[in-house]
């Protein structure tokens, strides 16, 4: 009934217009975000006193180059308030509502700011903004279905609706090779307790209540692969899945292959984490996150 209502709104030459906003961390395809409208205010990744904006001025291809032979570390600040404002006022000259989703509060300050800059807004919109209360493609599975219900012609409301509805439904398992890049960006939250047996194990994260915890250990990177795919396999009902990798690509296809016996391969969305996530991560992150149902 809501999306038979949406597309009869959508129709209707008054209807309202939504349009979605997110931030980088959310790992969104480029053609996904094509295909979605979906507008990306990327975070910015900074190393020594060269400061890029995530994904426009750094690709993937050249950070992870930098991350593996530069000396000095890189790290992350979040968007300028005119990153979002701009966003926001562009959106505006053809939307009536804006809903911007954010990566977890609880990790990162962009929530705040997307919040602070609707006050400085030109033009005159509403706009809401929506704590995902998780990161990677799993924040992504939040904003797509958002993004296709204001395709639908729904209204704010509704597709607020639509967001709050999947915040439940989607979660993600990343196997690391190590955490010592998440250990020195401060962003381990409870996942601390893995530190104290790095050497020789492979440690498996998730998030809770919008920050990362610690899941299971494994003792070789094959069992932490497989642990991905037990992960996945373990949902009676799989509306959405996602395969992300941080310069692991090999790894990233072969468990896309796996994974084609539980759901439509042609249907897994393959990422490559953002530098933004990348900085914190280090290289060797391999990620699956699903929307669906237990």
């Amino acid at each position: 009934m809501f999306f038979r209502s949406a597309f009869w709104r959508a129709k209707n030459n008054n209807a309202m217009t939504v349009r979605i906003v997110t931030d980088s961390i959310a790992d969104l395809p480029a053609q996904v975000v094509r295909e979605l409208g979906i507008t990306v205010v990327p975070l910015n990744v900074r190393f020594g006193t060269e400061v890029y904006r995530d994904g426009i001025d750094l690709t993937v291809d050249q950070f992870y180059a930098r991350l593996l032979q530069d000396k000095v570390l890189p790290v992350t600040s979040v968007p300028s308030p005119r990153a979002f404002v701009d966003a926001y006022d562009h959106l505006a000259e053809e939307a009536n509502e804006i809903l911007a989703i954010t990566v977890s509060a609880r990790l990162s300050g962009v929530h705040e700011v997307a919040v602070q800059s609707i006050g400085l807004m030109k033009r005159r919109c509403r706009v809401e903004v929506l704590d995902s209360r998780w990161a990677v493609m799993a924040q992504g599975f939040i904003v797509m279905a958002a993004a296709r219900a204001a395709m639908a012609g729904a209204s704010l409301d509704e597709v607020l609706t639509a967001a709050r509805r999947n915040i439940a439904r989607v979660e993600f398992r990343a196997a690391f090779d190590t955490l010592e890049y998440l250990k020195r960006g401060g962003r381990i939250g409870r996942a601390q307790a893995l530190l104290g047996s790095l050497l020789n194990i492979n440690p498996i994260i998730g998030m809770k209540d919008g920050e990362v915890v610690p899941i299971a250990r494994r003792r070789t990177r094959v069992d932490a692969i497989d642990y991905l795919y037990d992960f996945a396999r373990g949902y009676a009902h799989i509306e959405e899945m996602a395969i992300e990798d941080a310069a692991a690509p090999e790894e990233a296809e072969k468990l896309a292959e796996r994974l084609g016996d539980i759901f439509p391969g042609e249907r897994i969305y393959r990422s490559r984490t953002s530098p933004a996530i990348g900085t914190h991560s280090g290289p060797g992150l391999l990620a699956v996150s699903v929307m669906g149902d237990k």
